[in-house]
């Protein structure tokens, strides 16, 4: 009894040992990753915007219910947050052109409201590389400026010089639905072209793009269009927010072959943390699973439960506005309440999102790839949910291997040296001309 009370004994002291040095190990791994995190500039290509949250009395400096706030960013340590201009695809007329170019013109002037009117010691606006550094040193959270659907230009070559003027520094040239410059990757579904990639436009616009400095974004749209824009820039290229189409099949996502384009470019592939990009198979099988949960809070805010294919197709307007602010609403709701069910599928989280990251490092290399969230766009996974939640990215990367410098890269050196790539091809270019 003796013996088996002392082996006893032992076992639990070595079980006890052991789970404290775990403990220390995963205390020491935070520590570590912890440290690095308030180091590296954190940027995020992908943040889109409502401009009902840029008044006076309903703003950003407020812990409003959306994903990207200045609360969140600080919480969170989110350095740069690249706000969208973002118009959905419509008619290629005249009218379909000035509506789209107001709606740009709007979200323009929000944004420049937050940082010249409404928190103005809290974030300030940057258009070089050498601002963001200088902003982030002078203890100030960064603003930049991407344009989602070059729909809003019309026909007119010089908006994209006006819209480099309002702090653009990216434009992708089409959206969901092919525009007058570009055909849109959607083109998949019924394999229907408009221009068979880029249209006549879309290229001046290309070289207009390197002209004035702006890089190209190719998230959006089609193959052949991405390939056309590769051979036709002088400078590199981006991917604001995509990730790789060979762990998740999405017409979204880019293929190995456009990876490689995009490594030979010069460019960078900003992975993105979009549920279903990431893993179709656990997003379907949770998405069905809290259907009818999502079905029943609706109803009790007075709505029926819509596909996305259904609300994209309600008329544009209070309408739609109306719905899509009671559908977020409910999908905060269904959060919450998930936390406590049992049995529910596992959502697409962290690890997915990292999966895509080393996948994308190990084709390309670690100077082409960057990181995304699509927040307030449909972006968000477990783990990473909202912007105070982005030192959760940083903790995986340091649990995978990466090194301070490699994550460096990742969060933003990588983007910020095509920016500046970019910005000496267009210097180049002016000088020549």
């Amino acid at each position: 009894m003796k013996i088996k009370s002392l082996l006893l004994l032992t076992i639990s002291l070595i079980i006890l040992t052991s789970c404290k040095s775990d403990k220390s190990n995963e205390d020491e791994l935070i520590a570590k990753a912890k440290s690095i995190h308030d180091r590296v500039i954190t940027l995020d290509t992908h943040c889109d915007i409502n401009v009902k949250n840029f008044t006076d009395s309903l703003n950003y400096t407020q812990d409003l219910d959306t994903q990207i706030t200045l609360p969140k960013m600080k919480e969170g340590g989110l350095d740069v947050a690249w706000f969208i201009v973002y118009t959905g695809q419509d008619s290629l007329n005249e009218s379909g052109y000035k509506k789209a170019y107001e709606n740009a013109m709007s979200k323009f002037k929000a944004i420049h409201k937050l940082v010249k009117d409404i928190a103005p010691n809290d974030i300030e606006l940057a258009l070089t590389s050498r601002d963001v550094r200088r902003i982030i040193k002078n203890g100030k959270k960064v603003a930049m400026i991407g344009v989602e659907n070059g729909y809003p230009i019309g026909t007119d070559l010089s908006n994209v010089g006006l819209f480099y003027e309002y702090g653009a520094r990216y434009m992708s040239l089409s959206h969901n639905g092919h525009s007058q410059l570009s055909d849109s990757n959607t083109g998949e579904r019924d394999s229907i072209w408009l221009h068979n990639g880029l249209s006549d436009l879309g290229k001046q616009v290309v070289s207009e793009m390197n002209r004035v400095g702006m890089m190209i974004d190719v998230s959006h749209p089609s193959k052949q269009a991405m390939k056309q824009m590769i051979e036709l820039s002088k400078a590199p290229i981006i991917a604001s927010h995509s990730s790789a189409r060979a762990l998740c099949d999405h017409s979204r996502n880019l293929d190995d072959e456009q990876l490689q384009w995009m490594k030979k470019n010069g460019g960078v592939v900003q992975t993105v943390a979009f549920t279903s990009y990431l893993n179709t198979e656990k997003n379907d099988a949770r998405s069905k699973a809290l259907k009818d949960l999502e079905k029943t809070v609706l109803d009790s805010l007075g709505s029926k439960w819509m596909s996305m294919k259904e609300i994209s197709s309600l008329p544009k307007g209070d309408q739609r506005d109306k719905y899509i602010e009671t559908y977020i609403k409910m999908k905060g709701i269904v959060k919450e309440k998930a936390k406590t069910m049992e049995g529910l599928p596992p959502a697409v989280d962290v690890t997915d999102f990292v999966n895509h990251i080393d996948y994308l490092v190990e084709k390309m290399g670690i100077d082409h790839v960057g990181i995304s969230s699509d927040f307030d766009g449909g972006g968000g996974i477990e783990g990473w949910s909202d912007a105070s939640e982005t030192f959760n990215v940083t903790l995986e990367l340091v649990k995978r291997g990466y090194t301070e410098e490699e994550i460096a890269q990742l969060w933003s050196g990588n983007l910020l040296r095509v920016l500046d790539e970019v910005e000496a091809v267009a210097k180049t270019m002016q000088t020549e001309s």
